[in-house]
């Protein structure tokens, strides 16, 4: 698979995937839909939690990575934009995070399996996508302590190995640090130990 995604980016231009979050909103989610059976009880809201649909709603997931793969895409991103222990701590749900990355790459990669098989000629690969999270190692959330910070270069890189180990033991072919604002975060997500 890795000569075959080293040529595809050698010899043409890869095309990706698209909006995954615009693509979500199109199927008018209600509360109810993000929780799913599983998570019926939870404590906390879970609407807008679109990551938590890999395990909820995987069908529809599934069915936006088709819609983009029958569009034309050769790599499709995994739907883990916020699928880490820190993001998804607003939730109530980090120790979710492992679970939803690996869950997401499964589902990507079966997608994109299956059209291989119908289609050969155009191999179709995943990128694990590991998002910003909701806390910056370069800025202080407090204006008042502009020393103060609310995570560590540490914390980050542990949050990120354990995303990234969802992914690629899920299926991922590659891994894409994606939309990280904060330029010490992204370090982290590169500096990830295993």
């Amino acid at each position: 698979m890795k000569n075959e995604l080293q040529a595809l980016l050698r010899d043409s231009i890869a095309i990706l995937d698209g909006a995954m979050g615009t693509m979500i909103q199109s199927y008018h989610l209600s509360e109810d839909d993000f929780r799913g059976d599983r998570f019926k009880d939870h404590e906390s809201d879970l609407s807008g939690n679109n990551d938590l649909l890999v395990l909820t709603q995987p069908e529809i997931i599934q069915a936006i990575y088709t819609a983009y793969l029958d569009a034309g895409s050769d790599i499709l991103e995994t739907n883990t934009f916020n699928s880490n222990a820190i993001s998804l701590a607003d939730y109530n749900m980090s120790e979710l995070a492992y679970e939803m990355n690996h869950t997401a790459a499964e589902l990507a990669k079966s997608c994109a399996v299956e059209a291989t098989n119908k289609g050969p000629e155009q191999p179709r690969f995943v990128a694990g996508v590991l998002g910003p999270t909701n806390r910056t190692a370069s800025i202080s959330p407090d204006v008042n302590d502009p020393g103060f910070r609310n995570v560590t270069f540490e914390e980050l890189a542990e949050v990120y190995l354990k995303a990234a180990r969802g992914l690629v033991e899920g299926g991922v072919d590659l891994l894409m640090i994606e939309t990280v604002f904060d330029t010490l975060n992204a370090k982290a997500a590169i500096r990830m130990r295993s």
